[in-house]
Formats: C-alpha cells, structure tokens, sequence
C-alpha cells in the first residue's frame, strides 16, 4: 500500500479523495473480480499497485464545477480502471512480457489462451458497471470508441516492431494507446459534472497533453528507469522491437540503428543499446518534450475552473514527469 498512498500526493488537497473514496474503488475493484475464486486469484495482483491515475483523473475533473458526488461516480471510475488493467494483460501477451508491477503477468503464470479470457473478462466487467450505472449513452460511445483507439495503437505498433517510426508515427500511437485515454477520463468527469461544452473541451485537451508526456516519461523509464522502482524490466520495449522517443534520438548512432531493427535482440545487445542511449542527450531531450505537453496541459486550463481542482490538476501534470515508476 505504500508505493499506491505515496503516488497520491499530487490529490492529498482534494477533499477526501485520497482516504475515503479510493479505499471505496479499491472494494469496487475487488468486487468486480469476485465473481470466481480462480478470477480473483488470477486479477487481484494485477489490479494491486496500479497508479489509478486514470480514476483520480475522472474523480477530480468530476469536481471541475465545484461540487459532485463521488459515491455515485465510482462504478465508473472502477470501469476506466478496469479498462486500462485489461488493456495491460492483453498488451503483455502481445509483448511476451514476464513482469508487470512486480508480479508475473498473467500470461507468463497461466499461458496466452487464459489471459486472453482474463482481459476479456476485465472489458465486460467494466461494460457492466457502466450499464448498471445508467451513465448514458454519450458517456458508453465514449468508452467504446476509447477501447476500439486502445487496439488501433496496438495493431499499428505491432505490424511495426523492429521498424524505425517517424516522429509523427511514434505521436500518433502514443496518442491512440495512452494520450485519448486519459483524454477521455477528463472528459467524462467534465461531462458527468455537467459543464458547458467549452469545459468539457478544455478539460480533455488538459488530459490528451497530459498524456503525451505520461507516455513519453514511461518510455524514458524504460531506458533510464530503475526496475526496482518501475516492476518491469529496463529495455522492455526495446527488446520487444518497440521504437520509442529516447530510441529514436539516439538512432544517429549506426550500431544502435543496426540493433534496434534486428529481430531476436540478445541480451548483450539490449545492453549495450541502453548504453548507446544514455550517453547520447536523449534524457534531455525527451524531458524537454514531456515538460512541453505538462505546460501545454496547465495553459488549457479554464480560469474558471473550481481552485482546489485546478490546484491538484496542476500538481497532477508536474507528477507526470517527476515519476520515478
């Protein structure tokens, strides 16, 4: 519990978000995976340690107006949560990922075809508690077309692994897979809140900014990072054949073009790649981006905006890039 109630610094100014309603989604969470003593054992590690920063998100742009409840909010805020956790055991398989957050990935304890059925199970759950909500129409369209982004940026970043991107090919998936998500939770808290249109937009331009540097920031991670810290291996990506911002900076160097693009990249070479990245100024340079978008994000902001949310939400983007995991 103590790596999820340090990460929530960045809300402790919001009024009763980090105590008494994140113990609450925390049980809303565990209640959607309660239904089978195998589903339980199988989705409570993947659910423990996550950042919940997707619901956070959602709650505290929920209080955009100045007043919401937030009972009422949770089995959607459990619903985006689920989405993004279901999201991550399909990414693993694709990924032939080992870890996630510490723990074995459910594909690496209980093989492909299980976990498959594990993420699918966690979709329809969060499907469920959206229709049990009543939340409406607009707000399940937005979901779905969420989900349906959610595979495009992985279609696309699969049939291109080992493949240099372009700048604007490495934005656009990054936007399909991480930016419209968090896009859309700010989105959804200005929509349930019911504020003008002109909120509604500004709050989810704050969010897809926040995005693009919550991804990038990932990606520095996983070539800088700490994997004490981070639960996943450093160079994961790399080793996968996903190009990424800190990569693509490097390429200049002929040795580290000429192994990013091999297939079946050893151990050594993951290595040594690592190396070729850190000496270069890609760290500089990929924070001197993510800052952009954090900026970017805090001018979007409404003035009229209620204080404390405008206050944690600006907190929230300095987090983005001063994470360590």
């Amino acid at each position: 519990m103590t790596r999820q109630v340090s990460i929530l610094n960045f809300v402790s100014s919001a009024e009763g978000l980090p105590t008494k309603i994140l113990v609450e989604l925390e049980r809303k969470l565990e209640s959607a995976v309660g239904d089978d003593s195998f589903i339980s054992e199988a989705c409570m590690p993947l659910l423990k340690g996550g950042k919940r920063l997707r619901p956070i998100l959602f709650l505290i742009s929920s209080r955009a107006g100045g007043s919401s409840s937030y009972e009422k909010l949770l089995p959607l805020a459990a619903a985006i949560e689920l989405i993004h956790t279901a999201s991550l055991v399909h990414d693993d398989i694709l990924d032939a990922s080992k870890v996630r957050r510490g723990v074995s990935t459910a594909n690496a304890k209980y093989g492909a075809q299980i976990a498959v059925l594990i993420g699918d199970y966690l979709f329809a759950k969060a499907f469920q508690f959206v229709a049990e909500g009543k939340f409406g129409d607009e707000v399940a369209e937005i979901l779905s077309k969420l989900v349906k982004n959610l595979c495009i940026g992985e279609i696309k970043q699969d049939r291109s692994l080992f493949v240099v991107p372009t700048l604007a090919e490495y934005y656009e998936r990054i936007t399909l897979k991480t930016a419209i998500f968090l896009s859309s939770c700010c989105r959804l808290g200005a929509l349930t809140a019911g504020l003008d249109r002109s909120m509604v937009e500004a709050l989810s331009s704050y969010g897809m900014s926040l995005g693009l540097a919550f991804q990038i920031t990932d990606d520095m991670l996983d070539v800088f990072g700490d994997e004490n810290l981070t639960g996943k291996k450093i160079g994961g990506d790399l080793k996968s054949g996903v190009i990424t911002l800190p990569i693509l900076r490097a390429l200049e160097s002929e040795e580290l073009h000429s192994i990013v693009t091999k297939k079946n990249i050893s151990d050594a070479e993951v290595e040594r790649a690592i190396e070729i990245v850190r000496a270069s100024d890609s760290l500089r340079y990929c924070r001197r981006r993510a800052e952009a978008h954090v900026e970017a994000a805090r001018i979007i902001l409404p003035s009229t905006i209620d204080r404390t949310v405008g206050k944690v939400l600006e907190q929230a983007a300095f987090f983005i890039v001063e994470r360590s995991w």
